[in-house]
């Protein structure tokens, strides 16, 4: 998956928050609950232990929002799949 069509972002932490937005979604890293996601009827898939985009790709997803689980994706998806599923080309 090409990541340079693909709005990302990245805060510096302890650990780095990492954000890939896709068309109807995002995939996020674990700093971000997925019920904040469900309580704002929104689209979010969560992976956790990555340090860059590239992990968040090949990483198991490990929670899901309702919105995201109409869609398609499905714990245990990749994050590609997962980005797929959201809208992403």
């Amino acid at each position: 998956m090409n990541l340079e069509n693909l709005n990302t972002h990245r805060i510096d932490l302890a650990k780095p928050l990492l954000l890939i937005m896709a068309e109807r979604g995002v995939l996020a890293c674990s700093y971000l609950n997925i019920e904040t996601f469900n309580k704002t009827s929104e689209a979010c898939a969560i992976v956790t232990g990555v340090a860059n985009y590239e992990e968040m790709l090949v990483t198991p997803v490990t929670a899901v929002s309702t919105v995201a689980t109409e869609m398609g994706v499905a714990v245990g998806d990749t994050g590609a799949e997962a980005l797929k599923k959201m809208g992403t080309v």
